[in-house]
């Protein structure tokens, strides 16, 4: 059965979202490698809040997934060049997942404010409970979830105002 000019269309269409999305996710990612020299060192972790600006991008802009493929390989390189922590990964990946999840569900720009709900309460809950005790060190609920909300709001904030600049002005508007 030939392919009408419809289908090509229509794949090609999605080839060139998904390689905008993949050249996106590219480029937040090595964002996200590059400012990581930039973090608070709080007891065993660095709070790095340029992360949590990425991950309101990540999310709003791409999505759940996309998001939290990003954090895991911000956080994975961040550990490999020594410039993050094993606390990285539950401290940037909820966060993204809440963002992302919110922005699908109310399409709303302030979506980028839940950041720190994911990163708070569940990312330090996961790190005192899992990355903690798995490296040997015990770190105490509340001081993480201090720290990282003492990373994860500005960089929300941050994020959040990126997000309605890039909108403002138009730039990856087509990313949906």
């Amino acid at each position: 059965m030939p392919f009408s000019g419809t289908e090509n269309n229509a794949s090609i269409s999605s080839s060139r979202l998904h390689i905008k999305k993949l050249t996106v996710a590219g480029l937040l990612a090595g964002a996200g490698v590059l400012l990581s020299g930039i973090y608070i060192p709080v007891g065993p972790t660095k709070c790095f809040p340029f992360q949590h600006t990425i991950n309101v991008l990540a999310g709003i802009l791409l999505g759940p997934w996309w998001g939290a493929s990003i954090a895991f390989v911000t956080s994975f390189i961040r550990n490999m060049m020594g410039t993050g922590s094993l606390f990285a990964f539950p401290g940037s990946i909820p966060g993204v997942l809440m963002v992302g999840f919110a922005y699908r569900l109310f399409k709303k720009d302030w979506a980028a404010l839940v950041e720190p709900l994911g990163t708070g309460p569940i990312g330090a809950t996961l790190s005192a409970l899992v990355i903690g005790p798995a490296i040997g060190k015990t770190p105490a609920l509340g001081a993480l979830q201090f720290a990282f909300l003492a990373s994860s709001i500005p960089g929300a904030l941050l994020g959040f105002a990126l997000v309605i600049m890039t909108k403002r002005m138009g730039i990856l508007k087509d990313l949906s």
